[in-house]
């Protein structure tokens, strides 16, 4: 298993992206990724950090299988650097 930091940048307040990224819960589960912390930079609400753990490569595989979705969700999918952390 590993953890994934990943970090980027969104084009509509928090709160909003918030809600798209929690509906999609079930999904990430589906998939196999547990989420375990969203949040933003203190000074900066559209600089955004996920936490998930997953089995190696899932991470990778949700995000191109559901890019159109992440996108929609004001998620600048350029913009995402995705650290990974072995236990």
């Amino acid at each position: 298993m590993e953890n994934y930091v990943t970090t980027f940048t969104i084009t509509i307040p928090f709160e909003e992206w918030a809600q798209a990224y929690d509906s999609s819960i079930d999904s990430q589960k589906e998939a196999g990724i547990t989420s375990i912390y969203r949040g933003f930079l203190k000074n900066d609400p559209t600089q955004v950090c996920t936490i998930m753990h997953a089995e190696a490569g899932r991470l990778d595989v949700f995000m191109a299988e559901n890019a159109e979705m992440v996108a929609a969700s004001g998620h600048v999918l350029e913009s995402t650097v995705i650290s990974t952390y072995k236990p």
